[in-house]
């Protein structure tokens, strides 16, 4: 073998992690190698000190055999290293043309733009890698999918010949993630190498080379995918066996717990994010929204959880009005949220476990009496649900900012299900997170579901969607376009739905 890159060694810390123990990682010419692991594993970490964003504390970095030395971004780019990060770095109101020769402008008589020979490079490298764009076009009007191939050919353009791309998936339909598994292996039948980072186990096998894990910050093997499954790869992940399938008996739906009808909300700049949604959710059954993520999602269940004002439309929630209604009056009308954001929405880093489990519930008993809190009840209430939901703390009363993501969110999902509710909206509830911590968010999800709850399920993860629901709604551009019988979905025509394209006779279409 030939390869391209070898990182030998490399540590980094910062004040109390060690992000980074010794990391061996090599790179073959020609190669998809994909960096797998849990959130705080070290990948990104690892790549940032690769493209010169961090300096390691010890090791070395090896291009074609030959030592480098990377201290910055610009040692990167011009010793052949090109990062795609997750959110794009593309300036909305230029040109695809002026975006990529952004930084590297070719000028002739020594200050005039040549903006013709670039664009006519761009044109070169769209044809010959199969990355079709147009370098004439604004930014702000392309698909999110087509924004990451200009995000490719820009690194192209500055003659990458390693490519990192990190979670390139997150905001794509599955026909644009397609799209870009095929450009990958294009890109490597042609002799560039790319390390792939991602938290999909399916992405995995679908396109990958070799697979290396880190966990902790450390390699924990490198394995090909025809040598590995999903159930060893999560396991080489999290340390355990994990039960990657959803198990749930069919659903068994009641009255209507939400209905909402032509509900329509403005973002933070005053534009309708959501125009005109209408759907319902039963008692007993999950409800799943898919749909590309910046399609009225967030601010769809931050009016429903009464933190954002609509403007229009009505939200019943067991026959009770709601519309505009405060956090409080929603929750005491039997609703738990879990936010799509839980550092925002979902606690107060600097209180203490025990507070945050009673974030709303604290003014009243057995928490209260009157004015007064009962620090007693508080602390028993923080025990019982710290054991319950397996919530890993050395005690009730160290700052939520102490735990990890994983268990950030189920002390979260304890604190709602630890009263009487009739609705459940989760919002995104496993990003970010460990496939372990994923396991136990699903099978909460279910039980719920199974004791007669109502669950509103909204996530930018297809296969959660497809795992959960028992009926899929598509959101595009601020309306449900299409809902249909999971048992019946089509996964590529969801993924056809979640680009506003409806065609099928088992959806109900809403035109």
């Amino acid at each position: 073998m030939t390869l391209a890159l070898e990182m030998r060694g490399i540590t980094k810390r910062f004040p109390g992690v060690l992000a980074n123990d010794h990391i061996h990682f090599a790179l073959e010419k020609g190669e998809i190698h994909c960096l797998l692991g849990e959130n705080g594993a070290g990948k990104s970490t690892l790549m940032n000190i690769l493209y010169g964003l961090y300096r390691p504390d010890e090791g070395r970095i090896f291009l074609d055999g030959r030592e480098v030395h990377i201290g910055a971004p610009i040692d990167a780019i011009r010793l052949g290293i090109g990062m795609v990060h997750q959110h794009f770095m593309l300036i909305p109101v230029m040109t695809v043309a002026e975006n990529i020769i952004l930084g590297t402008e070719i000028v002739k008589g020594g200050f005039v733009l040549d903006q013709n020979t670039a664009t006519q490079r761009i044109r070169e490298i769209s044809r010959q890698y199969g990355l079709e764009v147009d370098p004439n076009a604004y930014v702000k009007d392309l698909p999110v999918g087509v924004q990451q191939r200009v995000e490719i050919v820009k690194a192209l353009y500055r003659r990458a010949n390693i490519l990192i791309l990190d979670e390139p998936t997150a905001v794509l339909t599955p026909q644009e993630a397609d799209d870009l598994f095929a450009i990958m292996r294009g890109l490597a039948a042609q002799g560039k190498s790319i390390i792939f980072i991602t938290h999909k186990l399916g992405e995995v096998f679908a396109v990958a080379d070799r697979i290396t894990v880190l966990r902790n910050g450390r390699v924990v093997g490198t394995t090909r995918p025809s040598e590995a499954t999903q159930s060893s790869l999560a396991a080489m992940m999290v340390g355990r066996e994990v039960i990657l399938t959803v198990e749930k008996r069919p659903a068994q739906p009641g009255r209507t717990m939400l209905d909402v009808q032509d509900l329509k909300v403005l973002d933070d700049r005053g534009s309708m994010v959501v125009n005109g949604a209408t759907f319902e959710v039963r008692a007993g059954e999950v409800l799943g929204i898919a749909g590309v993520q910046g399609n009225g999602q967030t601010e769809l269940v931050e009016a429903l959880a009464g933190l954002r004002p609509s403007v229009a439309g009505r939200v019943v929630i067991d026959g009770v009005e709601v519309t505009n209604a405060s956090p409080r009056r929603i929750a005491e009308q039997g609703v738990a949220h879990i936010p799509e954001d839980r550092h925002e929405h979902g606690m107060v880093s600097k209180y203490p476990v025990a507070d945050n489990l009673v974030l709303n519930t604290y003014y009243r008993p057995p928490f209260a009496r009157g004015f007064v809190l009962d620090h007693r009840a508080i602390e028993e209430h923080a025990w019982r649900l710290v054991h319950e939901f397996d919530i890993r703390t050395p005690s009730v009363y160290v700052p939520a900012s102490n735990l990890s993501g994983g268990n950030q969110q189920k002390m979260i999902v304890a604190r709602e299900f630890s009263r009487p509710i009739k609705l459940l909206i989760a919002a995104q509830p496993t990003r970010g997170l460990d496939v372990g911590s994923i396991e136990f968010i699903h099978r909460r999800l279910i039980q719920a579901r199974d004791q007669g709850i109502a669950v509103l399920l909204v996530s930018a993860e297809l296969d959660e969607i497809m795992a959960l629901a028992d009926r899929i709604a598509v959101m595009y551009k601020g309306r449900i376009i299409a809902t249909v019988e999971a048992e019946r979905a089509d996964r590529a025509e969801l993924g056809l739905w979640m680009a506003g394209i409806v065609s099928h006779p088992a959806a109900e279409v809403v035109s």
